[in-house]
């Protein structure tokens, strides 16, 4: 399948005569899916220069070339703080992003799990907002960041400062999420949410996936061996729940990522569970195409490190709920229904039973791959484009 992503792009360029298109974003300090939805974005429109609170030119990438090495990223202020004070900034960037001067753009595409949806482009411009998920920490995630504000000795003080701020902030992010023209959600689960906390319609267009990657290391039935979970182990992503599941039935696990529950899961672990905290992007496929599951037992806005797996040929085993609905079915894995490591083990062992063609899995992932989104973004676009007029 030909690559026709920058070259589709014509549908609204930065050329003489054409709209002029502004993208902005959260912050760019990583490579996470936000980030991937932001590099999709700059390839379907290279000389838009892209706004955000905060950028690490050389973030943590094993393969290929720095990501926006070609792109005009322009950061507000709090680039001179250190990124690591990411977490203590959501007013400031609040204030950032609302001040931005964005006057000279016809197309505004903010990019926003927090509050560059805060923007606000002049009143005949057009304002898209894909929207990762409501803003965790006034919203669905809001009891979880009181228990675990992961700000190590400071925790009290984050809590006692999530306390005094949320409801002025859940008032202003609210407000915030009435600006943007339209709404873009990255699934089902975050259209509910959007729903639910903003009283807003949002389209959904799923995110993203590098699915050629993984796709490229996709091992037969009988070459794959053991379990597989990987990502940011914290609370909320239930690592608990495959670690102490796989120890019980004595399943070999790979436990992939690090986090602030790293050294709980380990006393938990049993003896055939291994933990691999540093691993290359340039090993990740391998890992998951030689699994003969992948675990996903969180819920998700999305889950794209779970349809990496798919994309490698590896059935999922998930969480009934969130994002996964998007894309499990009895074809390409299986669900269990309450978060607890009874239901998982049912699940595993009803695992055991099935038989899966991993060919097919990792063909129906390719829904999910970069020329899926820019099709459904041109699309999108073009039809808001023709409302306006």
């Amino acid at each position: 399948m030909p690559d026709t992503r920058t070259t589709n792009s014509e549908l609204l360029t930065t050329t003489p005569g054409q709209p002029k298109v502004a993208l902005v974003c959260d912050w760019l300090t990583g490579t996470g899916g936000a980030e991937r939805v932001v590099l999709e974005l700059h390839q379907m429109f290279p000389k838009a220069p892209i706004y955000t609170s905060q950028y690490d030119a050389n973030p943590k990438i094993w393969y290929g070339d720095t990501w926006f090495s070609d792109a005009d990223v322009r950061t507000s202020w709090l680039q001179k703080l250190p990124k690591s004070l990411k977490k203590f900034l959501p007013v400031f960037r609040a204030l950032a992003f609302s001040r931005l001067n964005l006057d000279e753009y016809d197309l505004v595409i903010s990019s926003s799990g927090a509050e560059a949806k805060f923007v606000k482009p002049r009143k005949d411009a057009i304002h898209i907002a894909y929207i990762h998920a409501p803003t965790h920490y006034y919203w669905s995630r809001y009891e979880e960041y009181l228990k675990y504000p992961g700000f190590g000795v400071l925790d009290p003080l984050a809590r006692l400062g999530l306390r005094l701020l949320v409801g002025p902030m859940r008032r202003l992010d609210h407000h915030a999420a009435q600006r943007p023209d339209y709404l873009v959600a990255n699934s089902n689960h975050t259209k509910e949410q959007i729903q639910k906390y903003y009283g807003r319609d949002a389209t959904v267009i799923h995110p993203p996936v590098d699915i050629e990657r993984f796709a490229a290391k996709n091992e037969p039935g009988d070459q794959r061996h053991g379990f597989v979970i990987a990502g940011r182990q914290t609370p909320y992503k239930k690592f608990d729940l495959a670690v102490e599941a796989c120890a019980q039935l004595e399943l070999p696990l790979l436990v992939i990522g690090n986090g602030p529950d790293n050294t709980l899961l380990k006393r938990h672990a049993g003896r055939k569970i291994t933990f691999q905290e540093k691993i290359s992007d340039n090993e990740m496929p391998e890992r998951f195409g030689g699994a003969r599951a992948f675990i996903f037992p969180g819920i998700d806005d999305f889950g794209i490190v779970a349809v990496e797996a798919l994309a490698a040929g590896t059935p999922v085993i998930a969480f009934k709920g969130g994002g996964a609905l998007d894309y499990i079915d009895d074809r390409n894995g299986l669900f269990f229904d309450k978060p607890t490591t009874e239901s998982l083990i049912k699940a595993l062992e009803e695992f055991q039973k099935k038989t899966f063609d991993h060919k097919e899995i990792s063909r129906q992932a390719e829904k999910f791959s970069g020329q899926n989104f820019h099709k459904k973004m041109r699309e999108f676009i073009a039809k808001v484009a023709k409302k306006s007029t």
